[in-house]
């Protein structure tokens, strides 16, 4: 990138209202935010932005200087009452965003400049698409509230001496207020499970009836191995999970982690209470076998006795399973595919679900029947000489980005037409 001959986009906090009535606050933390007045903004539906979850993040030493997240939430007060809200995050490094900018890191070091601090609206170690810029659902103004809010994180910004404000995985409504405002925009892609319209599939087999036979045969075949283990399932929420089944779903996290280099940021203690917390927007996959008390039993007892020897951490809104964490202690195969892909979709159609976002990369999700999904992220760049170059980036890499879904979609698993709808065999 050249940092020579920019054209500065405007600046949203040179407008910023006069209104006295409104109060904007910086808070570097959420211990001292009504939970039930952040969760309002929202309507609770947003496990990932629920107060449990971000507090819980804060006070149980997942963020802070050893992981490079330091608060910095921005609220907005009207008479007394939170309206509008941001979570966000002074970063000393991009571990947790899912959105990489290493080649920007790189520009700024080339020109002898830091790139750290930046701003981001996120929320950490979650590549998940929803809402960053928080209003209240009765408010009767709000773009004028999101925009307010990116008015205050530029502020904020500039005070930090930032790179730049940088709003990660944004649903539709933030990016149209980040258009108008001429935030730069990247585009990303993940692989996303999308239900049936008209009232979703009837069931699993429904919705292998949608696929090519020879992908339907191939998912069948992965289902039947992990059967013919002898592994039987079972599905658990926050809400009937017990304390000892999140410490143990997080030794699997730990050991995923330590086995790919990774840095495990949460702690048992964050599982066991948000698990508590959030109740059934929590939910937990488990592969187990049966109880060696019982060699016969095709399932766990009662009291969920047998070996787990394998999991998936999943959370939900009112329409999306979001998966997140998974681990196991024997390599089986196509168990991983059982785990963490068809037991989440029999999920989704099961409970009516619109979509499933099973995390981030892999394009060996598009047989399983998950599609490439354009993602976004939106980009305030404050460095002086820095913002056309950034610009300039992200238009050509969203064309690559468009080409790349354009070519991915040609390998969907999902019948175009009916002259491969042979029996199975």
């Amino acid at each position: 990138m050249n940092a020579e001959g920019d054209t500065q986009a405007a600046d949203p906090s040179e407008d910023a209202t006069g209104n006295t009535a409104e109060r904007v606050e910086l808070r570097d933390g959420l211990a001292e935010v009504d939970p039930a007045a952040w969760d309002a903004l929202t309507g609770g539906t947003e496990p990932f932005l629920r107060h449990a979850f971000l507090e819980g993040l804060e006070r149980h030493e997942c963020l802070g200087r050893q992981f490079g997240w330091f608060p910095q939430h921005v609220l907005i007060f009207r008479e007394g009452q939170l309206v509008a809200a941001a979570p966000a995050y002074a970063k000393t490094n991009n571990y947790g965003e899912f959105v990489f900018d290493f080649a920007w890191e790189g520009a700024w070091n080339r020109h002898g400049l830091n790139y750290y601090p930046k701003l981001v609206v996120s929320v950490p170690y979650t590549p998940a698409t929803g809402p960053r810029l928080l209003v209240h659902p009765e408010a009767p103004d709000f773009d004028h509230l999101r925009t307010l809010l990116v008015r205050a994180l530029v502020t904020r910004g500039r005070e930090l001496n930032a790179s730049g404000v940088n709003i990660l995985f944004p649903n539709q409504d933030d990016l149209d207020v980040t258009r108008e405002l001429g935030l730069a925009e990247r585009m990303g892609c993940q692989y996303h499970w999308t239900n049936a319209p008209d009232g979703g599939y009837a069931d699993f087999d429904a919705f292998l009836g949608a696929l090519s036979s020879k992908k339907r045969k191939n998912i069948k075949r992965e289902r039947r191995r992990v059967n013919e283990a002898g592994i039987v399932f079972r599905t658990l929420t926050g809400a009937t999970g017990q304390a000892e089944d999140w410490a143990r779903f997080h030794r699997f996290y730990v050991d995923t982690f330590e086995k790919h280099m990774g840095i495990p940021t949460l702690s048992e203690a964050f599982f066991v209470e948000t698990a508590a917390e959030l109740g059934d927007q929590v939910v937990l996959f488990e592969a187990r076998r049966p109880s060696a008390t019982d060699p016969d039993a095709t399932e766990p007892d009662a009291k969920g006795n047998g070996e787990t020897i394998a999991a998936a951490l999943c959370y939900r809104s009112h329409d999306t399973l979001y998966g997140r964490f998974w681990g196991c202690t024997e390599e089986l195969a196509d168990l991983h595919f059982e785990t963490c892909y068809y037991q989440g979709i029999e999920f989704c159609i099961r409970e009516g679900l619109a979509r499933f976002e099973p995390g981030a990369q892999g394009e060996h999700k598009i047989p399983r029947g998950f599609l490439p999904t354009p993602t976004y992220s939106a980009h305030m760049i404050l460095t002086e000489g820095f913002e056309q170059p950034v610009r300039d980036f992200c238009e050509r890499e969203a064309q690559m980005m468009r080409a790349q879904c354009e070519r991915l979609h040609e390998h969907s698993p999902y019948r175009q037409a009916h002259s491969d709808d042979v029996p199975d065999r």
